[in-house]
């Protein structure tokens, strides 16, 4: 999913307020939408002016608050319309794949795709959202939740299975493989360079799965615990 997959006023939940009623459909809206990605992604979002997104957008300054109570409306929006639309084919995706070591990895590569597949959409979510703790908080306490549970239900899947091991908590798992994608794309932005990111999700979900011990030596890579004494300067 890239940013011309961005569809009406969407939500993560049905209590979540939704700032304007108007047509899914509207081509002015998904216009204001595009055009707030790239002006977010090139200037910052602080720095961004509406009436600059509105220039790029080819509307009226007005026209923005048509569709959007302010510029951080339209952010909040952006990332919910989205979030939703990731969240929603990243499950039919998964539900297409054979198990959860499959289903692991659709969900990877869709991950690495919507980023991969559009840079300015990438800079914003990985470095626009990062720089407000109330963005932060919101995303992190709504979509990045919805996100983290549909983790841990391939994760808990994989552990009734015996394939994926069942001491490791479900929480420690989840944000594991998260922060592996995460800086997949971090790096994609700050590389500058053009290259397949979705390619990456077959080694970082393998190396996830597999660690890093070569065949038959995990268990002499297990590691040592810390002697009693260490963490006080001792021996």
């Amino acid at each position: 999913m890239v940013i011309h997959s961005l569809r009406g006023s969407a939500g993560p939940r049905e209590s979540t307020p939704k700032p304007m009623a108007r047509p899914r459909r509207d081509d002015k809206r998904a216009r204001i939408l595009q055009a707030a990605v790239k002006v977010f992604a090139r200037k910052g979002y602080f720095a961004a002016r509406v009436s600059e997104i509105a220039r790029r957008a080819g509307v009226a300054d007005g026209t923005i608050y048509l569709y959007f109570r302010n510029k951080e409306d339209l952010l909040v929006c952006l990332f919910d319309e989205v979030m939703a639309a990731h969240l929603a084919e990243a499950r039919e995706e998964m539900g297409r794949a054979p198990g959860p070591a499959a289903r692991l990895l659709r969900l990877a590569e869709h991950h690495l795709r919507v980023l991969g597949g559009n840079r300015d959409l990438a800079v914003v979510f990985q470095v626009e959202l990062r720089q407000s703790t109330k963005f932060m908080e919101r995303f992190t306490a709504s979509w990045l939740q919805d996100y983290f549970h549909l983790l841990y239900g391939v994760i808990e899947e994989g552990q009734r299975a015996g394939a994926f091991r069942a001491d490791l908590p479900r929480k420690v798992v989840a944000k594991a493989l998260f922060g592996a994608l995460d800086e997949m794309v971090t790096s994609f932005i700050l590389s500058g360079k053009d290259y397949d990111l979705v390619g990456l999700a077959a080694p970082v979900v393998d190396l996830f799965l597999r660690g890093v011990a070569a065949p038959g030596k995990a268990g002499a890579l297990r590691p040592v615990p810390a002697a009693a004494g260490a963490g006080r300067g001792g021996k």
